[in-house]
């Protein structure tokens, strides 16, 4: 067998958010269709990628580099032994092929996008939905029926004060989720008190809300946040300073007792692994984010959660950032802790396929073989747009 081509476009996320750092007015991804010569139901067997939020669209390093080097690789080196199937973690290794180490940016977000296409066309070709294939491949082969999820949210925008933020929260908790996340950092500490009190009265409890500073904190304003807001209990705070910041989220730490979260940001088993080192991150509270679909792909995602559980951390405590259909299979297929999902933004590529519900925050999985994006139409019109 072997990939016949491989197709790329860029497409929109714009919108009038923005976090603590960044607005995204300009936001795009880049999307992907794997076309192989394997053949199910009449048709041609496709399988579709596309990167998360928060960087921008890889066209340039797509049609320059990864894909002609994939297309030129013997089709013999890009399968299992068998010949039958693609194998990702030989494929990832022609990708990065003439890489040096380090400088993980931008090329994670091109590899990882054509990792997710390969495992979509990997699990359709076995015929079975991708968390079943992870979980008898890398897990205990037995698969729970259902994932935690979270709904990510509150972002700023204009015009938009307390009541439409706790309107927002009411929406995320009436469609069935039981934790929701805020963006702080984007305003004054005493407005950004105001919004969290104001979400607490919609959710009852500090451990149904996390707070995310998306980096955006010296150590001095990371810890008087921390002070203010130790008394909610809240769920989590993430990202008070930049993600390469290991001492200032060190310190967080000594300072900070409730649970931490930090790493969509770590493009690399490398920088998870200094994360770990020298981040002061607590196994026994603390919530690890890297995104696959961000970091190199899935195969780079194995290798971290390796190194995550020779260094004393169970996967439990892995909640992948990006909201997409890709890390609800992780999730349930390696055992991680669950998912972000965003309900109201960043549509189509977040959610899940047409008529899931969430039910006391879990959401169940989908049945089709691969990923299953062809179960969201308005996401399915965006990636079957490169093949029709």
């Amino acid at each position: 067998m072997r990939i016949v081509e491989v197709r790329e476009q860029t497409a929109s996320m714009r919108s009038n958010l923005r976090n603590a750092f960044i607005d995204f007015s300009q936001m795009t991804a880049s999307v992907v269709a794997l076309i192989t010569d394997v053949v199910r139901d009449g048709k041609p067997v496709i399988g579709y990628g596309f990167n998360s939020n928060g960087r921008y669209a890889v066209g340039g390093l797509l049609r320059d580099r990864f894909v002609p080097r994939l297309m030129a690789a013997d089709p013999a080196s890009l399968t299992d032994l068998g010949g039958e199937n693609l194998n990702p973690h030989r494929i990832w290794d022609v990708l990065m092929t003439g890489e040096k180490p380090g400088g993980h940016g931008e090329r994670s977000v091109a590899v990882g996008v054509l990792d997710m296409a390969l495992w979509d066309a990997v699990a359709k070709i076995e015929g079975v939905p991708l968390y079943r294939l992870l979980s008898e491949r890398y897990g205990d082969g037995r698969p729970p029926d259902d994932v935690f999820v979270y709904a990510a949210g509150g972002y700023y925008q204009p015009d938009k004060g307390l009541d439409a933020l706790q309107d927002e929260m009411r929406s995320y908790l009436d469609l069935g989720y039981d934790v929701v996340k805020i963006k702080i950092g984007g305003a004054p500490l005493e407005e950004d008190l105001r919004r969290i009190e104001a979400t607490l009265e919609v959710t009852g409890t500090g451990s149904s809300l996390a707070v995310d500073a998306n980096g955006r904190f010296g150590l001095e304003e990371a810890t008087a946040y921390a002070d203010a807001m130790a008394p909610y209990g809240l769920r989590w705070y993430e990202e008070a300073g930049d993600p390469l910041d290991y001492d200032l989220q060190a310190e967080l730490g000594r300072r900070y007792e409730p649970p931490l979260a930090t790493g969509e940001n770590l493009f690399s088993v490398h920088d998870a692994r200094n994360l770990i080192r020298y981040g002061g991150m607590r196994p026994d509270r603390d919530i690890l984010q890297f995104d696959p679909a961000l970091s190199y792909g899935l195969v780079e995602y194995l290798r971290t959660l390796e190194m995550l559980e020779a260094s004393g951390w169970s996967r439990r405590q892995c909640i992948p950032h990006g909201g997409h259909l890709f890390a609800v299979h992780i999730a349930a297929g390696l055992g991680t802790g669950g998912n972000e999902s965003y309900p109201g933004v960043f549509q189509p590529f977040g959610g899940f396929p047409d008529g899931t519900r969430v039910d006391s925050g879990r959401v169940p999985l989908p049945q089709a073989p691969g990923i299953g994006y062809e179960g969201k139409s308005d996401l399915y019109a965006v990636l079957s747009s490169l093949t029709d």
